[in-house]
Formats: structure tokens, C-alpha cells, sequence
């Protein structure tokens, strides 16, 4: 079972993506912040990231910059309701960019995609 490591300090983007990717048989491990984040990475070993960019505290670019030092080949997808991030050179590392929406079938995709379940569309 692929392990998904969620940091976002939404509660409702973590129920909603937990309910969603478990129905998906993925194992998902959920974070609040970037500290906890980084510390869960290290831990648990996800095979891939789901990563807010805009959280208190450690923020998103941030706390990618630290994983891929960490370990540069967990792909990490970088999640935000704000388009403007995307042209942030700090998100440039990530392996993916997905603006957050009631439908995620993007991120779901993605998702397949990066873990090499399902070729590129």
C-alpha cells in the first residue's frame, strides 16, 4: 500500500483528502504544519507528498526545500488556493503544482502519475 504524507493546516482539506485517497487504498499520514511535516517525512517515509504552501509557521516552499534535501527522490506535490504561487521560483522544485478545488480529480491523477500507476494523459 502507497503511503501519502498530507501537511496542510486545514482540518477539513485533511478529512476530506484522508476519506478520499483511504477509499483510494492509499495509507495516509496527515500533518498540521510544516515542523510536524518535516518530522513525518522523516518518520514515516511516504512515497510521496501532498504539501500546502501556505501555512503559519515553516511554509510550504520552505518545508519542500527541506525534503528534497532530505531526500530528493519522494515526488511532492504542492497544493494552494492561490494561483499567484505558482510563478514563485521556490515552487519550481516541486514535482507537481495543484491549485485546491472541491473536485480533485487533478490531485488524484497526479498522484497516479507520479507513483507511476498511470501513464501521463
Amino acid at each position: 500500500m502507497k503511503k501519502i504524507l498530507l501537511v496542510d493546516n486545514e482540518e477539513n482539506i485533511q478529512i476530506v483528502y484522508r476519506e478520499e485517497f483511504e477509499n483510494d487504498g492509499y495509507q495516509v499520514v496527515s500533518a498540521s504544519n510544516g515542523e510536524e511535516g518535516l518530522i513525518k517525512f522523516s518518520e514515516e517515509k511516504p512515497d510521496i507528498v501532498i504539501l500546502d504552501i501556505h501555512m503559519p509557521g515553516l511554509g510550504g516552499v520552505e518545508v519542500l526545500r527541506k525534503m528534497k534535501m532530505l531526500d530528493p527522490t519522494v515526488p511532492v506535490i504542492l497544493s494552494s488556493a492561490y494561483q499567484e504561487f505558482k510563478s514563485d521560483l521556490g515552487t519550481w522544485a516541486s514535482d507537481a503544482y495543484i491549485l485546491k478545488s472541491g473536485d480533485i480529480g487533478d490531485l488524484k491523477r497526479t498522484v497516479r502519475e507520479l507513483l507511476g500507476e498511470i501513464g501521463a494523459e
